[in-house]
């Protein structure tokens, strides 16, 4: 009669280690396919057929919806090798695919093969809180793809492929002290920098309003034989909001300003790749520095394309906090030659 409940204690406990086994794992990928309505437009600046807007010329954008309310808050967009498809985060947790299409004269037309999940956290869980997993920046590493996250400051790294359905595979050293960082002006910025480039192929990231003493955003080399912090100089009322390295290694900082007293604008800045540095404080050039009388809204993402060595695009991407009011938007720029 002992023997009973002695194997009724095993019984329970090794059912007690199979539940926790289970709800260990990732959930059932739930990829969700989006419907998408997109619009095509021509004119950049409103009512004008002007293509040069300092050092860029417009190539076409796109504004896209979806009866789906989970289409939107795009902070960060990347493209694959072929140019077409691409990954992209959302600051409520979730991963964006699709891939562009394009009409007969090239530009583009539609986005295509939408698919959204809930992002996975280090312990398994998804459909987490937004303060969670606020994520904004995203890299392309080898075999990995690497997501900042704000609010909850850290760096992880998901397997690739496979990202949608894993949680992340290691968590990167958070480059800064975790009390330097703003809650909500992080980690905006993460990118590959070229192999070929004065970097070699390795994760810079850059904050959007974690400053120094000075009022310079912070910002860092992730590894490799330069890995360290450097700060960028910030031009208030202007907010760092993503970036992209050009192929000789110099890096493009996409800057919104987003507030009542200054208007809506978007600028993008060309930082010299050789200046890079632990220690320095860099500046660059401005390419381009519009407001609302051009068709942006809230320019959140930032990419570069390279076509042909004469033929480098500059993808950007909005975010639009799902409000009403707002605008998915993407917009294909050309860098001009001798820029």
């Amino acid at each position: 009669m002992r023997a009973e409940p002695t194997a009724h204690r095993r019984l329970l406990r090794c059912l007690t280690l199979s539940v926790a086994l289970i709800l260990a794992q990732p959930a059932t990928a739930q990829i969700i396919d989006l419907p998408v309505v997109n619009r095509a437009f021509s004119q950049f600046a409103l009512g004008s057929d002007t293509r040069t807007f300092g050092k860029l010329e417009f190539l076409g954008g796109l504004s896209y919806s979806s009866s789906n309310p989970l289409l939107g808050a795009v902070s960060a967009i990347r493209f694959r090798a072929h140019h077409q498809s691409f990954v992209a985060v959302l600051d409520t947790g979730h991963w964006l695919t699709g891939r562009i299409e394009r009409d007969a004269e090239g530009r583009l037309s539609g986005l295509a093969d939408l698919k959204t999940r809930s992002m996975f956290n280090a312990e398994g869980q998804d459909e987490n809180v937004k303060y969670q997993m606020d994520a904004e920046g995203l890299a392309i590493g080898k075999g990995e793809l690497l997501v900042s996250f704000e609010s909850v400051h850290r760096i992880d790294a998901y397997p690739d492929p496979g990202f949608m359905e894993a949680r992340p595979s290691r968590e990167l050293p958070l480059p800064f002290p975790r009390e330097e960082l703003r809650g909500n002006r992080g980690m905006e910025t993460l990118v590959m920098s070229p192999e070929a480039g004065p970097l070699g192929a390795v994760p810079v990231t850059v904050t959007e309003r974690s400053l120094d003493a000075e009022g310079n955003a912070l910002a860092a080399i992730l590894d490799g034989p330069l890995a360290g912090l450097f700060t960028v100089k910030r031009d208030d009322p202007w907010d760092i909001t993503d970036g992209a390295f050009l192929p000789n290694g110099d890096l493009l900082l996409l800057e919104r300003r987003f507030r009542l007293s200054d208007g809506v604008g978007m600028r993008i800045r060309r930082i010299d790749g050789t200046k890079i540095r632990p220690g320095a404080v860099v500046d660059g050039e401005v390419l381009i520095d519009v407001d609302l009388s051009h068709q942006i809204d809230n320019m959140e993402g930032l990419d570069v394309v390279v076509m042909a060595p004469d033929d480098i695009r500059l993808i950007v991407v909005s975010d639009d906090n799902h409000s009403i009011l707002q605008r998915n938007l993407m917009l294909e720029f050309r860098l001009l030659q001798g820029q």
